[in-house]
């Protein structure tokens, strides 16, 4: 069953760990059967607090998903983003229907 990572980026705080973040975050896609199906596009909070924009990632199942997000691709970009700007970062089981 295909998961997804959704990220709700909330308030950028630091633009150059972001542009460092843009520059590395590539690598952890590579080779792996990722999908963005968003990414950055025009969008309108319905409920909710405010955000500044959104990615949805879909992969083939949630274990694919766990090791994008764990591998060490990742994981050398994720500071960047951490430091760069507040997310909310969740991963979810589609139902592929």
């Amino acid at each position: 069953m295909s998961a997804y990572v959704v990220f709700t980026r909330e308030l950028t705080r630091d633009a150059e760990e972001m542009a460092q973040y843009k520059q590395k975050a590539p690598a952890a896609r590579a080779g792996r059967d990722v999908t963005p199906l968003a990414f950055y596009g025009e969008f309108e909070v319905l409920e909710g607090a405010p955000i500044e924009g959104a990615v949805i990632l879909r992969f083939p199942n949630m274990e694919a998903a766990r090791e994008w997000y764990h591998s060490p691709e990742y994981q050398n970009a994720l500071p960047h983003r951490l430091k760069g700007a507040d997310y909310r970062v969740f991963l979810i089981q589609g139902t592929d229907a």
